[in-house]
C-alpha cells in the first residue's frame, strides 16, 4: 500500500504549461486559485530576482478535483499558462514542426543547440544520461521554474493543515552568502507579513541590509550567491511520523522532500550540525512536568525526535547554492567539438534564496499533509477532523498527570 497522498508535475520552463496533480487529498478542503496565484506570487518575491520575473507571470487555471472552492476527494489538477508560449511554440512544440516552418525553427536563435554545459547544473550529466546532442531538454525540465507546480500543490496541503489542525507553515532567511546567520528565535504566522515585506524574506531586520550588500556586490562582479532558509511549522501534534522503520521517519521524508529541490545542497532539522559539536549534555531538550503536560525549555531537536514530531515547532534548514547560470560565465568544455568553452548564460537570477524559502515551505506542507493523512485518515475534512479530536483527547489524558491519576483510580 503506497502513501495516501501523492504528488507529482509535469512541463517545461518554455513549455506551454506546468501542470501539478495532487491525488489523496479529502474532501471537503477550502482552495481557490486565487489562493494559489497568491503563494505563487509570494515564490517570485526576493532582491535579487532576475528580468526573467517580469516575463515569468503565472496564469493558474484548476483543471480538476475542485468545485465552487471545495476539494471533492478525487485527484487535483493544477496548471501554471506560459504567457512567453507565442514565442516558443515552434521550439517547444511536441508534435513535429510543419514542413513549411523548418527554416524559422533551423533560423531562430532559441532554437539554437546549447552544447556549453553549466559547471553545477543538470545539462553535462543529463546530455550523457539521455544521449542528447543539446542541453535544451536537460534544462528545460531541471529548471527551477517547475517549482511553480510544486507551489500551488503545496497551496492544497496549506489549507488542509490549517483546516485540519490548525497548523501554519512559513518561512524566512537566515543568511545569504557569507553574512552571518540569523540564531534567535523562530518567527510567528503573525510575522509572516513583515517577512514578506522584506527584500530579502528576512525575519532579523538587523542582518537584511548586510543581506542586500552581500547581493549588490555579487551582482556588480557578475556572480551569483547562495544562502540558508528556515521553515518553520507550528500547531504540530505529537504522533507524525513513525520510528518503526528509516523511511516511516518523517526527519528522511521531510529531508528527501527538500534535497529534491533544485539547487539545494543540505537540510538540517532543529541544531542538526551544530548537535554534532556538542556534549549529550547539551545537545538534547530537558522535559519537566507541567500543569498540561510535559513542556521543554529549549528545541535544539527542531520538534522531531525518533522520527516523530514532539509537539514543538519544527524547524528545517535548508542551503541553497549559488546559481550555476553566472554571468561572468564558467570555464566549461563544448560538448559538440571537444574544445575549451565558457558556460551557455541565459537571463537568471543574482539570488533566489527568499524565493527558496516559499518552495522549501511547499515541500515540507506537502510531507507534512501526508503525514497528517496516514496517520488521521478520513475521506473528507469533517471525518478527519473527528479523528484528530478523538487522538488529540486520547494524548491530553495519557499526559496530564492529573487525568493518569484519576484514571488509576
Amino acid at each position: 500500500m503506497g502513501p495516501v497522498l501523492r504528488w507529482i508535475t509535469a512541463g517545461e520552463s518554455h513549455g506551454r504549461a506546468l501542470v501539478a496533480v495532487v491525488e489523496g487529498m479529502v474532501a471537503g478542503v477550502e482552495v481557490t486559485s486565487t489562493e494559489i496565484g497568491d503563494q505563487l506570487a509570494r515564490r517570485r518575491l526576493g532582491y535579487g530576482r532576475g528580468a526573467r520575473m517580469q516575463f515569468e507571470r503565472d496564469a493558474v487555471t484548476v483543471l480538476a478535483g475542485v468545485r465552487h472552492g471545495l476539494t471533492l476527494g478525487g485527484p487535483i489538477a493544477i496548471e501554471i499558462g506560459n504567457t512567453e508560449w507565442p514565442k516558443w511554440e515552434t521550439v517547444m512544440a511536441a508534435d513535429p514542426v510543419d514542413p513549411e516552418r523548418a527554416d524559422d525553427l533551423e533560423n531562430s536563435a532559441r532554437n539554437a543547440p546549447l552544447t556549453r554545459p553549466r559547471p553545477g547544473h543538470a545539462d553535462y550529466a543529463g546530455m550523457l544520461k539521455y544521449g542528447f546532442d543539446d542541453a535544451r531538454p536537460v534544462l528545460e525540465r531541471a529548471s527551477a521554474r517547475e517549482t511553480a507546480a510544486r507551489v500551488a500543490a503545496g497551496t492544497v496541503a496549506r489549507s488542509f493543515l490549517r483546516q485540519a489542525l490548525g497548523v501554519e507553515v512559513l518561512s524566512h532567511v537566515i543568511a545569504i552568502g557569507p553574512s552571518q546567520p540569523y540564531d534567535g528565535p523562530p518567527p510567528g504566522p503573525d510575522d509572516l507579513e513583515g517577512i514578506d515585506a522584506s527584500p530579502v524574506r528576512a525575519f532579523d531586520k538587523a542582518a537584511e541590509q548586510a543581506m542586500i550588500a552581500e547581493i549588490e556586490a555579487a551582482k556588480k562582479d557578475g556572480d551569483t550567491l547562495g544562502g540558508v532558509v528556515e521553515v518553520v511549522a507550528l500547531g504540530l501534534p505529537v504522533g507524525l511520523g513513525s520510528f518503526t522503520s528509516g523511511d516511516n521517519r518523517l526527519d528522511s521524508q521531510l529531508a528527501a522532500a527538500v534535497m529534491g529541490i533544485q539547487a539545494i545542497k543540505g537540510v538540517e532539522i532543529g541544531d542538526g550540525f551544530a548537535t554534532a559539536r556538542r556534549r549529550g549534555s547539551q545537545a538534547h531538550d530537558e522535559m519537566y512536568p507541567g500543569p498540561d503536560g510535559v513542556i521543554r525549555s529549549t528545541n535544539r531537536a527542531g520538534g522531531l525526535e525518533g522520527g516523530m514530531t514532539n509537539g514543538q515547532v519544527l524547524r528545517v534548514r535548508a542551503a541553497m547554492k549559488p546559481i550555476s547560470t553566472v554571468p561572468r560565465a564558467l570555464a566549461t568544455v563544448d560538448m559538440a567539438t571537444g574544445d575549451e568553452a565558457v558556460a551557455i548564460h541565459q537571463r537568471s537570477d543574482v539570488c533566489a534564496v527568499p524565493a527558496a524559502g516559499v518552495v522549501v515551505e511547499t515541500m515540507v506542507a506537502l510531507v507534512l499533509a501526508r503525514a497528517a493523512l496516514d496517520k488521521f485518515g478520513g475521506d473528507s475534512l469533517a471525518e478527519t477532523r473527528r479523528n484528530i479530536d478523538a487522538y488529540q483527547r486520547a494524548v491530553a489524558e495519557y499526559e496530564t498527570p492529573a487525568a493518569r491519576a484519576q484514571a488509576s483510580g
